[in-house]
């Protein structure tokens, strides 16, 4: 591998404290193997609203929920070390998490 190869680390999920947390679990793993890191950088946060009637059968007045999920994201660069990776593979992830890892040169 040459070391100009880096590892691009993207993390999405409803829950922002257990995104926090991941990211703080690949800052450790990054001092530990001494790589260079560069990150979290948080990106915008996606909000999904669906708005729907809160009347079932459509009589009375016309009032309204909104029901809003937020998908919050983070964005990692790590240099590709095969100790570090190896250790990146490890985390446990929660289910309501996507982690993804794209190596870029």
């Amino acid at each position: 591998m040459n070391m100009a190869q880096r590892a691009r680390i993207r993390l999405s999920g409803t829950n922002p404290a257990e995104l926090d947390t991941i990211c703080d679990q690949i800052k450790q793993i990054a001092g530990k193997t001494g790589v260079s890191i560069s990150g979290p950088v948080p990106l915008p946060t996606k909000r999904l609203i669906v708005p729907c009637r809160k009347s079932p059968d459509g009589e009375g007045t016309a009032t309204w929920d909104h029901w809003e999920m937020r998908v919050h994201k983070r964005l990692i660069d790590i240099d590709a070390d095969e100790r570090a990776l190896r250790q990146l593979m490890r985390i446990q992830v929660p289910k309501d998490v996507s982690i993804e890892i794209v190596l870029e040169s």
